[in-house]
């Protein structure tokens, strides 16, 4: 064994070994239970991040833990690579999308090997292979023949940027996700999937994930947006129509003093017509480019209309006004306002002088005065007819039964998911299987003719897709009638490719289906790792796409991921690390000068996983330092020569002792790997172990046995975090079998059974000494050694003690004066 350990040359032949060995590709077994553990796959840009670091450390580490623990562990990688920005660094640097983003995945798939990832490489794909999404573009077309697929024109959100539509969960604080520029608002023909279709289900389901973190399931609850509500039907005076809005506060209605409409809704063009000043303000409001997340920041604006509406219930008219407040694409249209117990309604009432009428007390202490603001908590009804004292929750029910009787409403459960918009302007994405004939109408593309590939030879000219002038692309005869006709030109939101490739990976092979049986055998995923940012877009659309594939007969369960970790964001400067932000933190520099494991170890070290920290490189220095002991203990240890069999009955007290750290950690490593999943502490503990090793001076054959065992222990206990040192120090260690074949040991429960505690003693609070006492030793027994410990002796003379505090297990305290 070489005294000075090398990392560079260590990691090698760990990793060589393992290639040799295939070591991490694997077929579903048999015999031993199957585990899929699977870090959310990433995009290509160039060069992995901290975060990446951090992300897939924590994937592998789950990885040979349970590879340890006996089961047949399966994690696979990919990459999500289409997006924009391989479209943008096409422009920048006049290279095709294609070209940059294959060999950004070469580099960092080297990046990945040299970190020592246990990666079943024979499963890699990448989302911009025809061979992966030919199988997309299938399935969307089977979607629409089942009617859950549609295009209709709709206000989306634009990004002037990037020039193309957004989500609504794209939307961070009324800018682009990625541009940081303010969005805007258009209406312009799209793609969706009816997500909406299965609302309650995604909501329902998320009370049978055990697995899952109760703030995601909160987040997705929340975004989902399940209420209970009444839908009310005020009739227009003077005319046919009927408005109709929904609210979640029945008990409010005797207080509403007028509605208000968007600027698109129906009435409001009736009003344009009757009014100059109408369509002016209309008009103003269309060329507002104002993102639905700026809604509820902007000033409220508005015009009352010469259109009166009827109460339901007291008949009294209610004037009409347009306000810019209100989104067309949003229920109705039109809202009930009620200004004395909503805040937005009372701020424009008062802006406006509009009469403001409060229905509802306080039952509490809660404080209300209609003049300063809404009173919007729930209370006793007063002003309200027929309704007066009842509570809130008694007048929802009583007030629509009215409303039922007369034929002016209805119970309603509503929604705030929205369809999922899933088509965008772009070129670099998977192209959407339809075709656009004059005759025939859209047409999906049949199976016989997919995929559809993207032409990847390609010139850019500004940001607009190449693919709007490629004739060689658009031009396509009809599938149905034969005559001349044109390819869709949007391409799928990259979410529609990240929504079902942990499927995939189970039979990346296979040619004649998008999924076969063994995705049975895996799904669903045992533990999915990623960043807490996904907690929304992905996860909300990945459940989704499963039950789409359930639905199909593909797969045979309900939900995608058993167990969810979550990670905090790694920081820099306070702000999470990103190569847009020009802080990543390449770890090129970190691995040349000390190793994988110990960039990993102290990545583990740092924080507990949903924890986000700021990075300090000087963490790597000081695992560097540890293994470097590490080494040199085992080098000194091995240089002894042989070791004799260990015999538990014929051991000093020191090795007694070590030999109860040692197990001690185990058993608790074992609950850090598995139900607490904080790797940090499992490092910390082998750390005291290794001191716990160091101080034992190993006398006699017993005691060189029983530090070898501590070592075996340690080897085992650090390989998921730090597997090439381990490996190597396990091999000197005299095993012949490779460490991440062999299995996690039994805990001795024998070794964890004390003769003696020790204690901590203190002197008026503060620690004066420690003491070792038979664990069943009686409190006058304590007390008599506490007392005369020579060191808490000096702190007692001459003083008068007044008491003694005796923690069992734990210290002791003298009380003197």
């Amino acid at each position: 064994m070489n005294a000075i350990y090398d990392p560079q040359g260590v990691e090698r032949a760990a990793q060589a070994l393992w290639r040799e060995a295939k070591s991490f590709e694997v077929q579903a077994s048999a015999t031993a239970e199957n585990f899929y553990c699977l870090a959310m796959f990433p995009y290509p840009s160039g060069q992995l991040h901290m975060g990446h670091v951090r992300t897939y450390t924590l994937g592998d580490v789950i990885n040979r833990y349970q590879r340890l623990k006996g089961f047949n562990v399966m994690m696979p990688m990919g990459w999500d690579a289409f997006g924009l920005p391989a479209e943008n660094a096409a422009i920048k640097n006049r290279v095709p999308p294609a070209k940059w983003t294959r060999s950004n995945i070469d580099h960092m798939r080297g990046q990945m090997k040299q970190l020592g990832f246990g990666i079943d490489w024979s499963r890699e794909l990448a989302t911009c292979d025809p061979d992966y999404y030919q199988w997309e573009q299938w399935f969307f077309t089977k979607l629409f023949e089942k009617g859950m697929v549609y295009r209709k024109s709709a206000v989306v959100n634009w990004d002037p940027v990037d020039q193309t539509v957004l989500a609504n969960e794209q939307v961070v604080d009324g800018k682009g996700w990625r541009s940081g520029v303010p969005v805007e608002r258009r209406e312009m023909d799209q793609w969706f999937v009816k997500i909406t279709a299965y609302a309650d289900e995604l909501l329902d389901m998320l009370d049978e994930l055990p697995g899952w973190p109760e703030s995601v399931k909160n987040m997705q609850r929340n975004w989902i947006g399940k209420s209970n509500g009444v839908d009310i039907d005020f009739p227009v005076i003077d005319g046919d129509e009927v408005l109709t809005v929904y609210t979640t506060r029945p008990d409010t209605l005797l207080g509403a003093t007028y509605v208000a409409v968007a600027p698109q809704h129906p009435l409001a063009e009736r009003a344009a017509g009757l009014s100059v000043e109408v369509a002016e303000f209309i008009e103003v409001c269309k060329n507002t480019k104002t993102a639905e997340a700026e809604m509820a920041t902007m000033e409220k604006s508005g015009i009352e209309t010469a259109i009166r509406v009827e109460h339901p219930l007291t008949g009294e008219a209610l004037p009409v006004w347009v306000a810019n407040f209100v989104l067309m694409e949003y229920g109705s249209g039109a809202v009930m306002s009620v200004p004395a117990h909503d805040q937005r309604d009372w701020e424009f009432a008062t802006k406006y002088g509009i009469s403001i009428k409060q229905v509802i007390e306080p039952v509490g202490d809660e404080p209300c005065d209609i003049g300063k603001s809404a009173f919007t908590a729930y209370g006793k009804l007063l002003d309200s007819g027929e309704f007066d004292g009842l509570t809130s929750d008694l007048a929802f029910d009583a007030i629509a039964d009215a409303l039922v009787a007369k034929n002016r409403g209805e119970r309603k459960t509503n929604f705030r998911l929205r369809d999922w918009g899933v088509s965008r302007q772009r070129y670099w994405g998977c192209p959407i299987p339809m075709i656009h004939c004059k005759s025939c109408g859209i047409v999906p593309v049949p199976d016989k003719d997919l995929p559809v590939v993207l032409p990847e030879d390609v010139d850019f000219e500004g940001v607009r897709s190449p693919l709007l002038t490629m004739e060689s692309f658009l031009n396509t005869p009809c599938p149905k009638c034969g005559i001349d006709a044109r390819r869709e030109t949007d391409t799928f939101d990259t979410f529609m490719e990240s929504s079902w490739y942990y499927a995939r990976f189970a039979c990346p092979d296979s040619n004649k289906s998008m999924l076969d049986e063994r995705v049975n055998v895996w799904a669903p995923i045992d533990h999915y790792v990623g960043g807490i940012e996904h907690a929304i877009l992905h996860l909300l659309y990945a459940r989704l796409y499963y039950k789409l594939l359930r639905d199909a007969g593909l797969v045979d369960s309900d939900e995608p991921f058993s167990r969810l970790l979550m990670l905090g964001m790694v920081l820099h400067d306070g702000k999470k690390m990103s190569k847009s932000a020009g802080d990543a933190g390449d770890p090129k520099h970190l691995l040349e000068s000390y190793g994988a494991d110990a960039v990993r170890t102290a990545m583990m070290f740092a924080a507990p996983p949903d924890q986000s920290f700021e990075w300090n490189d000087a963490g790597v220095d000081g695992q560097a330092r540890f293994f470097r002991r590490l080494w040199k203990l085992v080098h000194e240890h091995t240089s002894d020569g042989s070791v004799v069999e260990l015999k538990k009955g014929d051991l000093s007290d020191a090795a007694k002792e070590l030999r109860h750290k040692t197990y001690s950690t185990l058993e608790r490593a074992d609950d850090d790997f598995g139900r607490r999943v904080q790797f940090n502490t499992v490092v910390s503990g082998v750390h005291e172990l290794v001191n716990a090793i160091s101080r034992l001076t190993a006398a006699t054959d017993q005691d060189r046995a029983v530090v070898r065992e501590a070592l075996k222990v340690a080897m085992l206990v650090l390989s998921p975090i730090a597997p090439h040192i381990t490996q190597a120090l396990w091999t000197e260690l005299g095993e012949t079998t490779l460490l991440i074949d062999s299995s996690w040991p039994e805990v001795d429960k024998d070794a964890l059974v004390r003769e003696t505690v020790e204690l901590i003693v203190q002197v008026n609070g503060k620690v004066r000494g420690r003491i070792e006492v038979n664990v069943v030793a009686v409190d006058e027994v304590i007390q008599t050694t506490a007392l005369g410990n020579e060191n808490v002796a000096r702190f007692i003379a001459d003083k008068t003690v007044r008491k003694v505090i005796i923690v069992s297990g734990k210290l002791v305290n003298i009380v003197v004066s």
